[in-house]
């Protein structure tokens, strides 16, 4: 019997491992100079920087540390022609190789595929091909929509999705084209002629996801201008993300930032379309009813006029106007007679014043008189407590000159007289 040695069997990790064993080992890859032009350039918030060199041909991974990247002397930005300095080597984990750069310098400042760009760009400027007057406007209803793109991915999904949403029952015809790699320039072409030759076709969208410059590069390419440039029917150009821009997005009717949006620029939310109509029929509807009732009272008006103009118009006028006049007259001899009275009593009421205001003033002067005459009364003078002195003569008593010791007086007061005798005599100037 034949004893058959079973070969040995490796797990992932250790392949992994003994390749970047043979890496580690190789002293070019360790110090290597690579030139290239730079894509999908990335700055982390790490400080570490991302990006891909690339020819002609092929491209490699590279990163390049934040402590490396502190040293750099410019941003380093997609399109720049450039020399790093590093080692390649394996990242075990994903089993893939890339390049760790510890130092870049600047070839150039543009790369070949941006100098193509802007010298296309440029030509087809000077030609007028970008030119907002050659737009073809974007029908507000769109029954039929062409799509050329890739049959498989995000952006199709998404075209679709968003159409039908806003419209399920929109017409999609989608051209498969190739969007990336050999070929892909004549794919969209071809594919936007082809739906552009159909001629019920409403909008055409062009476009894909997005990507680096060389992934989107079809879009930039002479010939796509070209077929949207002949294209009869209106183009959306809907390539990439937002921050991306290409030639076909300058000579399409319309340039969307993402697929998704050339989707709801190209396709009338239905929903919203009918609720406007609701609106429109509404507002139509109040309008009538409003020139209707508008007619409506134009016409009694009317009938009116002719009634008012007519014979007995006129006798009912007259007899109004008689009415009237009547009623004035009334009114104002109401109005007279109202004064009148008004007058009377305001007359009346200022006389009654006036009389008690006199006889008031009558009473008062009275009564003055009638206590200054008391005043001047002796009696008064008498019931103020004062007394009144005669001499031996009867005669009143003025000075005490008139008086001598021993002579017989008579004090009268108020309620009666008292005999007195003059006992000593006192003058207020002194003896006398």
């Amino acid at each position: 019997m034949v004893n058959r040695t079973r070969p040995p069997v490796y797990t992932v990790t250790a392949v992994n491992h003994h390749i970047s064993s043979l890496f580690s080992e190789d002293p070019v890859l360790n110090h290597i100079y690579v030139r290239g032009e730079l894509s999908n350039v990335k700055y982390a918030s790490s400080g570490h920087l991302y990006f891909s060199l690339k020819d002609e041909k092929s491209q490699i991974r590279c990163v390049m540390w934040a402590s490396s990247v502190r040293s750099l002397k410019s941003t380093l930005k997609d399109g720049d022609s450039v020399i790093v300095f590093g080692q390649v080597s394996v990242f075990e984990r994903d089993g893939t190789y890339q390049l760790y750069v510890t130092a870049v310098r600047l070839e150039s400042g543009v790369g070949r595929l941006y100098e193509q760009y802007e010298a296309l760009k440029a030509r087809l400027l000077e030609m007028g091909m970008f030119d907002p007057s050659y737009k073809k406007p974007i029908p507000e209803y769109v029954r039929t929509l062409g799509v050329v793109t890739a049959a498989t991915g995000a952006a199709v999904r998404d075209i679709i999705n968003v159409a039908r949403r806003r419209n399920p029952g929109i017409s999609i015809i989608l051209y498969p084209a190739r969007v990336q790699g050999e070929g892909a320039a004549d794919s969209v072409a071809a594919g936007i002629e082809a739906l552009d030759r159909l001629g019920y076709v409403d909008v055409i969208i062009a476009g894909r996801g997005g990507g680096s410059i060389e992934d989107l590069w079809a879009f930039n390419e002479e010939k796509v201008a070209y077929a949207i440039w002949n294209c009869n029917t209106p183009v959306i150009s809907a390539v990439g993300h937002e921050t991306d821009t290409t030639i076909a997005d300058y000579v399409a009717d319309l340039r969307a930032p993402t697929p998704s949006a050339g989707a709801e620029l190209a396709v009338a939310d239905m929903e919203e379309t009918l609720l406007r109509l609701q609106e429109k029929r509404l507002r139509l509807s109040r309008l009538m009813k409003h020139r209707l009732d508008g007619s409506r009272q134009l016409a009694e008006r009317y009938a009116l006029k002719l009634q008012l103009k007519g014979p007995e118009g006129k006798l009912r006028e007259g007899i109004h106007a008689i009415a009237k006049t009547r009623d004035r007259m009334d009114h104002l001899m109401n109005l007279r007679l109202r004064d009148v009275s008004g007058e009377l009593e305001r007359r009346q009421s200022v006389l009654e014043a006036s009389m008690t205001d006199q006889l008031t003033r009558a009473m008062h002067r009275a009564a003055l008189l009638e206590g200054r005459l008391k005043a001047l009364s002796p009696q008064a003078k008498l019931d103020a407590g004062f007394a009144y002195v005669e001499g031996p003569g009867g005669g009143g008593i003025h000075s005490v000159g008139e008086i001598a010791p021993g002579d017989l007086l008579t004090v009268r007061l108020r309620d009666g007289s008292v005999a007195a005798r003059a006992e000593e005599i006192r003058s207020l100037y002194g003896e006398g």
